[in-house]
């Protein structure tokens, strides 16, 4: 059954996409997943500069998910381009760089030299972490400041840009709107949840960090209402994130309004999760009838 989709300019072989963050720089799974089977992934997120990321402890397991205030740790964008990006080439699936800027002018900086790097895919802004003190949280919170910083972007690249807005403000659809007014071609929906975790024997938070990022299973049917908000806000492509683990979780997605999902957490359990999750799909798809995920739209009375 052909699986295929179209995000407007950017067509997948199928919906599914690995999340940033839980799949390295995509050359970390090779020897355990065939890269080629996916519809693409997304590289853990780039600045300019190498960042170290926040002290440890700063993953903890929770009830049907996990914490994790890494801090965007990363090599950094030259790193990137002369250590990981040769290996990328002969890839057949779509390679989408995840980055972010502590300024406008950093992402600006980002956005211009991917721009110039013809395997690179798409450009996926991360606009919405929230365990750093500055730059992620404030351009996700603030509907103006979100379109000055996806406008500024949107002048200096014609790569597909995708934003991945947060779930942690009062309505994200005013956010979904910015970013698609500002010149995104799609949205990713939706980053972690800002959670605690508490050490009884010490007291005091578990994360050295104190906060960190909520992912897995139990922020599922949070984000499947976000995606459900937003597809029903906007017009571009939205692709669902949170808590999936099977073909029957993104199936609920892509019935959502998602075209295309990202398995994140699930990796961590199973490196095959994509894969899992990818023959899932079809199986629904062919137990019911279903001929083209076009088809696949929730009923509603």
């Amino acid at each position: 059954m052909d699986l295929s989709v179209n995000l407007g300019s950017l067509c997948l072989n199928n919906p599914v996409i690995a999340a940033s963050g839980t799949f390295g720089y995509g050359l970390e799974y090779r020897s355990l997943v065939d890269l080629n089977a996916l519809g693409g992934f997304s590289t853990k997120g780039l600045s300019l500069q190498p960042k170290t990321g926040n002290p440890v402890p700063r993953v903890i397991e929770t009830s049907s998910g996990m914490l994790n205030a890494i801090g965007l740790e990363n090599i950094g964008l030259k790193a990137f381009l002369s250590e990981k990006l040769p290996q990328l080439e002969n890839l057949n699936t779509r390679v989408i760089v995840n980055f972010f800027g502590d300024t406008s002018q950093e992402y600006v900086e980002m956005a211009q030299a991917l721009s110039d790097v013809e395997r690179l895919d798409a450009l996926e802004m991360n606009v919405s972490c929230p365990n750093v003190e500055k730059g992620g949280l404030q351009f996700s919170s603030d509907p103006e400041v979100l379109t000055e910083v996806v406008a500024a972007v949107r002048k200096v690249t014609k790569k597909f840009l995708i934003v991945k807005l947060s779930p942690n403000v009062t309505d994200i659809t005013l956010l979904a709107k910015a970013a698609e007014n500002a010149g995104a071609d799609a949205l990713s929906v939706c980053n972690t949840f800002v959670g605690m975790s508490i050490d009884l024997k010490t007291r005091k938070p578990y994360l050295a960090n104190r906060t960190g990022g909520l992912s897995g299973p139990a922020i599922k049917p949070l984000a499947l209402n976000l995606v459900y908000q937003t597809a029903r806000a906007v017009k571009i492509p939205i692709i669902g994130i949170g808590g999936i683990t099977s073909g029957e979780d993104a199936v609920e997605f892509l019935l959502a309004g998602a075209k295309a999902v990202q398995i994140g957490t699930a990796n961590f359990i199973d490196p095959a999760a994509t894969l899992n999750v990818i023959d899932g799909i079809r199986k629904y798809c062919l137990s019911n009838g279903v001929k083209s995920l076009s088809e696949l739209k929730m009923l509603e009375d």
